[in-house]
């Protein structure tokens, strides 16, 4: 079994660092939960979780605005390509996708069921999730999670479609 990597350490602020590596280093850790161990992922996954109280208009606004932000950030940093745990802004945006599909007032079984789908299709890379982690760059550090949330985010829309059906109340959903 491989050792952990160290978590990447948050450069000393200079200008010509905030110009070009502090503030993409941030996004992309977002503010810095990327480099809480252990599993920085579900920390960042974690940290959007209060965004279900946006309900489902405003899980997917975040979402979009994590990947666009995400996109740029990861653009900027070239250690960053490589995925390392430490970029959790990705987590971010597909864990939004999976919060939208909740009703608005979704209660903790709902959020928790988020959570752990999510986390589910983040790591064991089923399909489509597992070709956009091999992609190259920007875009397969952020697409791997963005079909992760849509996974879990279709799991959850398919089982409350299947209690509406069957006449039960979305209870904690």
């Amino acid at each position: 079994m491989s050792e952990p990597m160290a978590p990447a350490p948050l450069p000393v602020p200079t200008p010509a660092l905030a110009a070009g590596g502090l503030l993409p280093r941030l996004v992309a850790s977002m503010g810095g939960v990327g480099f809480l161990r252990p599993a920085p992922g579900s920390w960042g996954s974690a940290l959007v979780l209060p965004a279900a109280l946006l309900g489902p208009e405003g899980c997917l606004a975040l979402a979009a605005l994590l990947a666009l932000l995400g996109w740029w950030a990861v653009e900027r940093l070239p250690e960053a390509r490589a995925d390392p745990g430490w970029v959790v802004v990705d987590e971010g945006a597909g864990q939004c996708l999976a919060l939208a599909a909740l009703p608005l007032g979704a209660g903790a079984p709902g959020l928790i069921l988020a959570f752990l789908l999510f986390r589910l299709f983040d790591i064991a890379k089923p399909g489509p999730v597992g070709w956009a982690d091999r992609r190259k760059g920007s875009m397969g550090v952020m697409l791997d999670d963005i079909i992760a949330g849509a996974l879990a985010a279709a799991v959850i829309l398919a089982l409350r479609a299947a209690a509406a059906a069957l006449g039960l109340p979305e209870g904690g959903f």
